[in-house]
């Protein structure tokens, strides 16, 4: 019901287009000529929901309708060319905050007519502070733009849903909150409570129920979807299915398809315990899983070859198949932050519930939930009726702050006050003073606690030296601040970055600070996983001071070591490290721009090729041609022995030599070939317009003349396999004195074919002849960087300059 409403939001919008683009007739030629003139965000809590949508909306609406639609990279430079070229896009509430951040800068996201937030019973939840300051910016955006957007959000039932509806704007006619009972199709719950305490145990008992349940709710090779904790529950409960069905006689019960057809797709199952499920009818999903492979299982179901599907509870997030009957095995799972077991969250299990729908199908949709006895009538109550949610910005204020007081939305103490009436922790102030710590609701009560809040938030801020404050009222942005914004980064990590990089931080250093951050706080180390960390940690080339196995930061230092050694990690810990490299790309790019502030030359220069080894996936001692398809450290090896080191020395050999070395089908030396003519290849020159003579910490301008040899007109994305998300290539053009350590100026480069770039920096302050060196560093491919020098004849500076132009 939710998605069809977000649809009928959007084609109401791009009617508008067609009008538009038919001169108001109501005519229209489509969608796809020329730039959008509509444009519509859809924002999902969950990356998972944010794909299904994607792909549904991919064949859907741009391949039947011709409409523009993308999904956000989380690179603002992307995503704001993304969001201009497309009539839709879609995007978690951390990119679009990302995004939408520098609004009054970004013309484009000026622009956005329709926002949809989807899944907003999730406010309360993990996600909810970030999705509340998305949607309070979006409604404050609005009053403030001359054409107003509309703002659509979807939810769940919800008990204060007048609340919601109000803070996003809209009036009691335009929100609709209907009881949990109304559904496409109505849902008929039986619920098991195990009196066994033993969590395996209870498990383990629920194996037998569960098949019955099968046999009894989906009889006649109906769907059925069965939930469980975790990856080892997601086997064990297959294989007791199949061991239950043969002790029936039946061993073939779930198979829908004959055995010959479902052969094609089993072959493309690596995984042996699943290829063996899958041939006797069940299959088994779980987050870290091969995507080919769960393209296949929920294919093969969804498609009816086969009859169950076991998946983690996890995986309910994002999962596109539906069945006549869910079955919720267990409703705890084990909590990483020391917790032990925990439930899980309501609204996790109105997800899974969601899934036995299947409007025009079935008449009525079964749910078979089984739980630890006392929690039997906890999940009557929460399960039939609307969900109360309550707001957790006041924990997750200070990131926020910084953020608007950078965009100047707050300018003082008072700003920061108002800032907070636009949000939906101030609706719910009134509502439920005692969860907030508040004890009235006068307007003077709720004044002195915002005011107290404000004060508390702004002063911490000041002490990690991220905003100043000015006259006990006024508040001003300062660069770390600035930094942190930019790069959506918390105060902590760059006020950690500011008190531990030093001018002589090496590779060991920077890995030790950037795996130090607060993102990294919240990363899980699971049981057993101590083990796991401290092998890596053992056979890291990069050795790490009195580890703590335990210790996520530990654990991400372990991670970075292992994917520039390319190791291969599975399961969670390969999840971990994919989220570990995406992480540390962003705060790389961080790091450099305090060095820089700091002046500082060695540890800048460290830091780019420290994020050169991120996205390639190797350290910057290995072979360049390692970055290449197909090369092994051995044929890199064979390479150098005949003296190709570098991608240039393969391009430059004959054709017949480069054959006979590299040994690669046809089909393989082409994907070497289109890789090598993506690799950069730009010529670099320089010039001083204004003359290499120049006074003592005088300004200096220097021209760079940058020219890339390429095919065609479009620049692709790079080649970068190991890293987890598209990578578009950017440069920073440096000037420095290497002797001296110093950073004297930085510039950040996106180019295509040619880009002339004026870098301005102050001449040095020592009187004489200055050796100084452009260095040209890529933040994607190892090997490509470049180094020119510039020679300054530095003289005196001239009495009184220095205090005129302080005076200016």
């Amino acid at each position: 019901g939710e998605t069809i409403c977000a649809e009928f939001a959007l084609l109401r919008l791009l009617a508008r287009e067609q009008q538009a683009r038919a001169g108001g007739e109501g005519g229209g030629s489509g969608f796809g000529d020329g730039k959008p003139l509509v444009h519509a965000v859809y924002v999902a809590p969950l990356e998972p929901l944010v794909l299904e949508r994607y792909v549904n909306w991919k064949e859907k609406l741009e391949g039947g309708l011709g409409i523009k639609i993308a999904k956000l990279t989380g690179d603002s430079t992307t995503d704001v060319r993304l969001l201009a070229e497309h009539h839709l896009v879609l995007a978690t509430p951390q990119q679009w905050d990302m995004l939408s951040r520098r609004w009054k800068q970004r013309k484009a996201v000026q622009a956005v007519n329709l926002f949809i937030m989807d899944e907003m019973q999730l406010l309360g939840g993990q996600q909810g502070p970030t999705m509340e300051v998305v949607c309070s910016r979006m409604r404050y955006m609005s009053s403030q733009l001359p054409q107003p957007v509309r703002l659509v959000g979807l939810s769940h039932s919800l008990a204060n849903a007048r609340d919601v509806g109000e803070w996003l704007g809209a009036a009691g006619t335009s929100t609709f909150n209907f009881p949990p009972g109304v559904r496409p199709v109505p849902l008929e719950i039986h619920m098991h409570g195990l009196d066994i305490h033993n969590f395996e145990a209870r498990m383990q008992a629920m194996m037998r129920p569960c098949y019955s349940a099968i046999l009894n709710h989906a009889a006649g090779g109906k769907p059925a979807i069965v939930f469980v904790p975790t990856r080892k529950h997601v086997r064990l409960t297959a294989l007791d299915l199949l061991t239950s069905a043969a002790a029936d006689a039946a061993q073939h019960r779930f198979r829908l398809a004959a055995e010959a057809d479902l052969a094609p797709y089993l072959s493309r199952v690596k995984d042996a315990a699943l290829s063996h499920a899958l041939s006797f009818g069940v299959g088994y999903v779980h987050e870290t899983m091969p995507a080919i492979e769960r393209q296949v299982v929920e294919f093969l179901f969804d498609s009816g070859a086969i009859q169950v599907l076991v998946a983690t509870a996890v995986s309910c997030w994002g999962m596109s198949s539906s069945a006549k009957l869910v079955v919720v095995a267990g409703t705890q799972y084990y909590d990483g932050s020391g917790l032990g077991a925990s439930d899980y969250p309501v609204t996790d299990l109105l997800q899974m519930l969601g899934r036995a729908s299947r409007p025009g199908i079935d008449e009525v949709g079964k749910v078979v939930l089984m739980c630890a006895a006392p929690r039997k009538e906890y999940y009557k109550k929460f399960l039939f009726e609307p969900l109360p949610i309550e707001s957790h910005l006041d924990h997750f204020l200070h990131d926020t702050f910084n953020a608007e007081i950078v965009t100047r939305t707050i300018e003082s103490k008072q700003d920061a006050v108002d800032y907070l009436t636009w949000t939906f922790f101030y609706r719910r102030l009134r509502q439920n003073p005692n969860y907030y710590n508040m004890h009235g609701t006068s307007d003077r009560h709720i004044s002195e606690h915002l005011s107290d809040l404000v004060e508390s938030t702004v002063s911490d801020l000041a002490n990690s030296k991220v905003i100043a404050i000015e006259d006990e009222m006024d508040l001003s942005p300062l660069n770390l601040g600035m930094i942190a914004s930019y790069y959506y980064i918390t105060y902590t990590t760059i006020e950690l970055f500011a008190n531990s990089l030093t001018p002589k931080t090496k590779v060991k250093g920077l890995l030790e600070i950037v795996a130090a951050a607060s993102e990294f706080d919240t990363l899980p180390v699971r049981p057993g996983e101590e083990a796991a960390v401290e092998r890596l940690i053992k056979h890291a080339p990069v050795a790490v001071d009195r580890p703590k196995y335990a210790d996520p930061h530990t654990k991400v230092n372990a991670l970075l070591q292992a994917h520039f050694s390319r190791e291969r990690l599975s399961g969670d810990m390969g999840n971990d490290a994919r989220t570990a490299v995406r992480e540390a790309s962003r705060l790389l790019q961080a790091v450099v721009d305090v060095v820089a502030s700091s002046g500082w030359l060695h540890p800048a220069l460290a830091a780019m090729e420290m994020c050169q080894m991120v996205v390639q996936g190797q350290w910057e001692k290995d072979s360049p041609l390692l970055q290449l398809p197909h090369f092994t450290p051995q044929l890199a090896a064979a390479a150098a022995a005949k003296d190709v080191s570098t991608v240039f020395d393969l391009v430059e050999m004959e054709d017949d030599d480069r054959r006979e070395l590299l040994q690669l089908s046809d089909r393989q030396l082409d994907e070497v070939t289109a890789v090598c003519n993506r690799y950069p290849d730009i010529s670099v020159t320089t010039e001083l317009p204004e003359g290499p003579d120049v006074a003592a910490s005088d300004s200096v301008t220097l021209i760079v003349n940058l020219d890339r040899e390429m095919e065609g007109s479009e620049l692709t994305s790079v080649h970068a396999p190991r890293f987890p998300g598209v990578r578009e290539e950017g440069w920073w053009l440096v000037v420095g004195n290497p002797k001296a350590n110093k950073l004297l100026g930085i510039k950040r480069v996106s180019f295509g074919k040619s880009q002339r770039v004026k870098l301005v920096f102050d001449a040095p302050a020592e009187v004489g002849a200055a050796k100084l060196t452009l260095f040209f560093m890529c933040d994607s491919w190892l090997g490509c960087d470049q180094e020119y020098e510039v020679e300054l004849n530095v003289g005196a500076a001239a009495e009184g300059s220095g205090s005129e132009e302080m005076s200016e």
